[in-house]
């Protein structure tokens, strides 16, 4: 599957759920599948998308977070798998868009090109619910894994590693980040909506 036909799948499974998306192709695809309030596109912050993620899921243990991740972001960041484990908010889903290479920047491969295994780095830092998925049958799967849905509920995070293609980016969401941010808030229920480009 091509990164955007995850993309799409992940955005049709989350219902309202909060999606908070990397910086670069990951954040492109989700404005291009479905924007809304309820997406926080964060640019200029490579590698903080789980970390950002993490400190929602806490915030508001009441909603599913979803992160969407790309491998060489999640790579600058490992750390934030092990704060992860420790933590295991029940409420977290991490999908990681890994195309093997660092394809905002023009393609060059990521560690996960030559064998680095971000499943298994996940594992190694307490995150029990993992899984490599390489079709959108078994992105659905894993995705539905801790929803409400689910007769057992798994107990903590999901992080899938979500196999994809890249695909040629073809809508950017806006740049504006303080109007990106208050609607966010406004989309989760926190603040009253803003309009974008009019200063606080």
């Amino acid at each position: 599957m091509t990164r955007l036909e995850a993309t799409q799948v992940i955005v049709e499974l989350a219902g309202a759920a909060p999606i908070v998306a990397s910086l670069g192709h990951p954040a492109y695809d989700l404005f291009a599948a479905g924007d809304r309030p309820q997406n926080f596109y964060t640019w200029g912050s490579m590698g903080l998308a789980s970390s950002v993620g993490l400190g929602l899921a806490l915030a508001r243990p009441d909603v599913r977070v979803v992160v969407l991740d790309g491998d060489g972001s999640l790579l600058m960041n490992l750390g934030s798998l092990a704060t992860i484990g420790l933590l295991r908010p029940a409420n977290l889903v991490l999908v990681v868009m890994d195309n093997e290479e660092y394809a905002t920047t023009g393609g060059q491969p990521t560690p996960t090109a030559h064998g680095a295994d971000l499943e298994a780095a996940a594992r190694a830092m307490a995150i029990a619910a993992t899984a490599t998925v390489r079709t959108e049958a078994e992105l659905r799967t894993f995705l539905k894994q801790g929803s409400e849905s689910t007769p057992a509920p798994v107990s903590g995070p999901v992080f899938i590693v979500a196999k994809v293609t890249e695909s040629a980016p073809t809508a950017k969401p806006p740049l504006d980040c303080v109007f990106i941010k208050q609607r966010f808030m406004a989309g989760i229920g926190e603040t009253e909506p803003a309009t974008e480009g009019k200063p606080l």
